[in-house]
């Protein structure tokens, strides 16, 4: 086909996608994210399809992508890869990364290239971490392990609750192994991956290939290390991986949302070499790093965002970093598409549902206590206090389990908060109401029904 054609062909195609989309997204969503898109590329195992900017990319690959490969899939009759050029003159990029499980770095391939054949984001580096007193020892021990791996802090063990930035790390991790040392071996992966892996393997007969993809490599990095917990072969096969890996000298990072000792359902001796190493605590930032970041990613979206709505986002959303920059793509994309700020109204609605769960989130120990007292009608003296009768031990054993379950307290802060007992009865009693909940619907009910009051 000529140029012509070409550009014909691909506009019809575009044409077909397009409405395949409105079928299944708003309007208000098609005509704001969908209705400026071009394709410009087609080939057999992607398509290529420009975007006025790089808003546009972050918010479909985040919010979009489903509808998108659902549409592209009817109108082609087949999945593709769906690749985004930013801009007005963006060119089409060129031949896709060959994916394998121990990628060897080739000198023609970019870095970016070089990072989506591991899985990593390239955008996930040291450079694009913002550092600050909650994140700074954990970020300085990730940089260590980068620039030495095996020889400090292994196995490093870090942990922390969703959207701080666990999994940033451990990309920065593995792109600056890349990007220093030439034929490394790198595996980055999920525990619950290892888990759907091994069991492929026995089905398929393919456990020595598994083991050997594993087991030889020079850096094993492993998200969500907690989804172990109950897996009772994939603990006995992990089990072996790190030894394995350990005593080879090679470097093992973990990550989890809650440190080793806490994780239930986990092996002694896998809890025991989890902490051979380093283990630390990634914790919410601060207000002025979460300024920070919205300034770094503002930055790097291009988009100009008043100091005061910068400042409005970093005071009201205070503990998930990846709703932070979640409410800030909001925000941005609203004046990238209207121009001018937004109003204070404005604002508030487009950040409605985030401020809603933010608040949900924020519950202490205190009103735990108090709202479980009153539903079981004991004093809330009660809580802290040393008398054990079963009218009163078992209210307090659920205001544990919910303190556990809903606030960012350690297990020795729960502890102190109830009394001054140790960590160990406030994990008894998380362990005895989980384990009564699964057995006795009106205690799961009551315990829902108390979560969903304290979460409101």
């Amino acid at each position: 086909m000529d140029n012509t054609d070409t550009h014909t062909h691909l506009s019809l195609t575009w044409k077909g996608i397009a409405d395949e989309l409105r079928s299944t997204v708003s309007s208000d969503i098609f005509e704001r994210w969908f209705r400026e898109i071009e394709l410009i590329d087609l080939a057999p195992e992607h398509l290529t399809l420009r975007v006025p900017n790089d808003i546009y990319k972050y918010w479909i690959e985040d919010n979009h992508m489903g509808p998108l490969r659902a549409a592209v899939l009817m109108v082609l009759k087949g999945a593709r890869e769906i690749r985004f050029a930013c801009g007005s003159n963006a060119n089409v990029p060129g031949p896709a990364p060959v994916r394998s499980p121990e990628p060897e770095p080739v000198a023609s391939e970019s870095v970016e290239e070089r990072a989506l054949a591991n899985g990593f984001n390239p955008r996930n580096t040291f450079e694009n971490f913002v550092v600050g007193p909650t994140n700074e020892f954990v970020a300085a021990a990730c940089r260590a392990v980068a620039d030495n791996p095996s020889k400090v802090y292994n196995p490093l063990f870090f942990y922390g609750g969703v959207g701080l930035g666990k999994t940033h790390l451990m990309f920065a991790i593995g792109q600056h192994l890349q990007a220093t040392r030439k034929g490394i071996k790198i595996a980055y992966l999920t525990s619950e991956k290892f888990t759907n892996e091994f069991i492929d393997a026995i089905q398929t007969g393919t456990l020595v290939k598994f083991r050997k993809r594993y087991r030889q490599l020079d850096v094993l990095l492993i998200d969500d290390i907690q989804f172990l917990a109950g897996k009772e072969r994939s603990q006995e096969e992990f089990f072996h991986t790190f030894n394995t890996l350990f005593d080879g000298h090679k470097q093992i990072v973990m990550t989890s949302d809650r440190p080793p000792s806490e994780i239930g359902n986990l092996e002694p001796r896998l809890v025991s070499r989890f902490e051979w190493g380093l283990t630390a605590e990634m914790q919410p930032p601060e207000v002025e790093t979460r300024t920070a970041i919205l300034q770094k990613k503002a930055a790097s979206l291009g988009v100009s965002v008043p100091k005061e709505i910068l400042a409005y986002l970093a005071e009201r959303i205070r503990t998930n970093v990846r709703r932070l920059e979640g409410g800030l793509m909001r925000v941005a994309s609203y004046i990238s598409l209207n121009g001018g700020r937004p109003s204070d109204e404005r604002i508030e609605m487009l950040l409605k549902d985030i401020i809603q769960e933010e608040a949900r989130r924020a519950v202490n120990v205190e009103q735990i206590q108090k709202r479980v007292a009153e539903h079981f009608d004991i004093r809330n003296a009660d809580m802290t206090g040393k008398r054990r009768p079963k009218n009163i031990a078992f209210p307090r054993q659920i205001a544990m389990y919910l303190a556990r379950e809903l606030t960012k307290m350690s297990l020795v802060e729960i502890g102190e908060a109830f009394g001054g007992r140790d960590h160990g009865t406030v994990l008894h009693a998380h362990r005895l109401i989980k384990e009564r909940m699964s057995d006795d619907d009106k205690i799961r009910s009551v315990v829902r029904f108390l979560s969903d009051q304290l979460s409101r």
